[in-house]
């Protein structure tokens, strides 16, 4: 008996020490992405130049001393990558996953690759917070944010870190802000919207390795990012063509500001971002 406890008592222990990194990808940071046209879905240059920059994380996660990487094909809508293509040793997350964006699951850490900045950032390629076309403006507790706030602080709410990014230096400027232990990748630099300087694709790759192998010794160093205790307003101004509709001061948590602006606030990150995302 003593023996089947101590077999289970170390099988919990190997799970507990188990290092799963939930890799978020986007297209707007991949080096050699510098025109809206190059971020379709489809579009077969930048499938090739994001893969290849996934791959190279998986491969430093993996060199690192990761387990496992789960890999979310976070760009628009999730039509972008393929399970022929990804690092074989990889999992792909394909489609919505809903307003938790599955980190109650409680990774080791969170990491993006091909990140973007948040949007008004001069210099910042593509810059935008969630939608270029219909957001105009995201205040998280009166912050302007995008994509790389709202998912640390998600993240954080969890108890889980965020130890690396890739992208522009824009973004990488962004997270610092946030997460100055994280390991960064600037795979390119931009002069204007549409405009940057950008290294060679197996450049790229290679800074991208190096850093995600640095980036899981970090695991357990780099604490995650936690917004002050409290309630959390997440405040989004739409498009000029993108009025409020009918109704939408009924909806649960709301404050209608003007008629492009709505304002949610929840007891924490989660139920504010919950409320935003339910429809």
């Amino acid at each position: 008996m003593r023996f089947l406890v101590c077999l289970l008592i170390l099988a919990s222990a190997a799970t507990a020490q188990r290092k799963t990194i939930f890799l978020i990808t986007d297209a707007e940071g991949v080096g050699g992405v510098c025109r809206q046209e190059q971020t379709e879905p489809k579009d077969p240059e930048m499938r090739q130049l994001l893969t290849g920059e996934i791959n190279a994380a998986v491969e430093g996660f993996l060199a690192g001393g990761a387990d496992e990487v789960i890999v979310w094909d976070g760009h628009d809508g999730s039509q972008t990558l393929s399970t022929l293509t990804i690092h074989p040793k990889a999992k792909l997350v394909m489609g919505s996953l809903g307003p938790s964006m599955m980190l109650e699951r409680r990774y080791s850490a969170v990491a993006y690759v091909g990140q973007h900045s948040k949007a008004n950032i001069r210099g910042g390629i593509m810059a935008h917070s969630y939608s270029s076309l219909g957001i105009q403006n995201m205040l998280l507790n009166g912050k302007p944010v995008g994509e790389i706030d709202v998912i640390a602080a998600m993240a954080g709410h969890f108890g889980t870190p965020v130890i690396m990014l890739s992208g522009d230096k824009a973004a990488a400027d962004e997270l610092k802000e946030i997460v100055p232990g994280a390991e960064l990748a600037v795979v390119k630099e931009g002069f204007g919207r549409y405009g940057c300087v950008s290294l060679s694709a197996p450049a790229a790759r290679d800074l991208i390795v190096n850093a995600a192998v640095r980036s899981v010794a970090k695991i357990g160093t780099i604490k995650p990012y936690v917004l002050p205790s409290g309630p959390v307003t997440l405040q989004i101004e739409y498009t000029t063509r993108n009025s409020l509709p009918v109704g939408a001061e009924l909806r649960t948590g709301a404050e209608v500001l003007d008629d492009r602006t709505i304002r949610f606030r929840g007891k924490d990150i989660l139920e504010a971002w919950s409320l935003y995302r339910s429809r």
